[in-house]
């Protein structure tokens, strides 16, 4: 890696924003090729606003699918190591035994669908462990007002990782406000990328209760 992660340039654009994040984090800046952002910024800007404006609906369900079999396409197609799941349901939410929570243990990222404040919007996770989850959640804030909301803990000095780390517990609360947990069951999903050329062989089970 050799760029820091990035922040939404508007109040639309968490998805195509979380996406290229995932591509960020996966690969060194020298590895991506630079169609790759100009297609998924094209293809994640999809949702229209109230009085049709294009982009101000941010990102679709399912433009996240379409994206997820654009990429797999792309690897096939090109031979960038790339790969793409695109997962909904039970298997979505982070939790004990999921394929989202596994994946993060085998050197993925995964990009959910949450609840930020009344709105649904995408953060990258990027690594799992007895404390909880590392996100970096594109929206964004001062360490006022986040520090210790709904037990999510502040991070500021990994620039390249996370700047949130949100207790595995949060992603399957239903009640209240629970900042960051997942949306409701319809509209629940989760992207899980690798970078195919350095997936290790398998996973390793982290020490953590829910």
């Amino acid at each position: 890696m050799d760029n820091p992660l990035a922040y939404q340039r508007t109040e639309y654009d968490c998805g195509p924003t979380t996406l290229l994040n995932a591509l960020t984090f996966l690969f060194r800046r020298g590895e991506i090729p630079p169609d790759l952002l100009k297609f998924v910024t094209i293809y994640a800007t999809d949702g229209l606003g109230a009085f049709g404006q294009h982009g101000r609906g941010g990102t679709s369900m399912l433009a996240m699918m379409f994206v997820s079999g654009w990429l797999n396409e792309y690897a096939r197609s090109t031979g960038f190591p790339v790969s793409a799941e695109y997962v909904t349901g039970a298997e979505a939410p982070v939790r004990r035994g999921s394929r989202a929570s596994l994946a993060l243990q085998e050197g993925g990222v995964v990009i959910a669908r949450v609840m930020h404040e009344e709105d649904e919007h995408y953060i990258l996770l990027t690594g799992i462990d007895g404390e909880g989850v590392y996100a970096w959640d594109p929206y964004y804030a001062e360490k006022e007002g986040t520090e210790g909301a709904e037990g999510v803990l502040w991070i500021g000095d990994q620039p390249c990782k996370a700047n949130r780390l949100v207790p595995l517990a949060q992603f399957v609360r239903t009640d209240g406000y629970a900042l960051y947990r997942q949306v409701p069951p319809a509209k629940r999903e989760s992207v899980i990328v690798f970078n195919t050329s350095r997936r290790p062989a398998g996973p390793t089970e982290p020490e953590y209760t829910i």
